[in-house]
């Protein structure tokens, strides 16, 4: 009978505990709302994305999102600078209400926090000038292509390339850009970040995006059963996307829209 008792007491604390913690879990939206702040990770080291400007100020894609969501919800936004091993991290132990950093999503991560739907691209594409006419692969052929040797771009791009193309592979990003930077290749394969930093830092070249490779889209990082806080990013990613902001920014950062992304 006493053993009863003590099990039944138990039960009722870890009862009011879970239902402590659900209410807690739920409870992300309204105290953003009371407190007017909402905390947001972003990436510093990772242009176009998210980096120190020349002001020391962050900015990039990921930071222009963070600021329009905060706008949109009309409080203010404290950027937490995290990194790729720390970002989801921050979002469980709750320093940050949101994780905007170049966010995939996949079955692992979904475990463990839930994701917005997607608000940018992530992809690998080619680059070149914009008074080269290159619209499909074959349009590729006999010309020469800087790439990092191993990378995801050199892989795909070995899937689609005519053979004539002429690859000039590099041991790493810097080494590859510099290459094409240099005039020594006519067309580039790289990531929109690498891209995007390396347009902002030459403009003189007149590079555009040309083909895309591989696309990886981003989603901002939520909390596991913020449901509500989770409905009303998507519904300012929504507006976004049908006024044209998510396109702008894209163009801006990217170099190209951000087009159909997933929701």
């Amino acid at each position: 009978m006493k053993i009863s008792k003590r099990l039944f007491a138990l039960g009722l604390t870890a009862a009011a505990i879970l239902s402590a913690t659900g209410a807690q879990a739920q409870a992300a939206l309204d105290n953003i709302m009371k407190s007017k702040t909402i905390k947001i990770a972003v990436p510093t080291d990772y242009p176009p994305y998210g980096f120190v400007g020349p002001d020391m100020a962050p900015q990039g894609l990921d930071v222009e999102t963070a600021k329009l969501i905060a706008s949109k919800l009309g409080v203010k936004v404290e950027l937490v600078p995290v990194t790729s091993a720390n970002r989801i991290p921050y979002l469980q132990t709750r320093k940050a209400d949101l994780v905007i950093s170049t966010l995939g999503k996949n079955a692992e991560r979904e475990k463990v926090i839930d994701f917005s739907s997607a608000y940018a691209p992530f992809f690998q594409a080619v680059y070149a000038a914009k008074n080269m006419s290159i619209k499909t692969f074959a349009d590729m052929g006999g010309k020469s292509v800087a790439v990092t040797r191993g990378a995801m771009e050199d892989q795909e791009l070995a899937k689609v390339a005519p053979t004539t193309l002429d690859y000039k592979r590099f041991e790493d990003n810097n080494a590859t850009i510099a290459a094409f930077v240099a005039g020594q290749t006519q067309t580039i394969a790289t990531s929109a970040a690498v891209a995007g930093d390396m347009m902002k830092r030459n403009p003189q070249l007149g590079v555009e995006y040309k083909l895309l490779l591989k696309d990886s889209p981003c989603f901002v990082g939520i909390a596991k059963g913020e449901d509500a806080l989770k409905a009303k990013v998507n519904e300012i990613i929504a507006a976004a996307r049908k006024d044209g902001t998510i396109d702008k920014m894209a163009t801006q950062w990217l170099g190209r829209p951000a087009g159909d992304l997933p929701l």
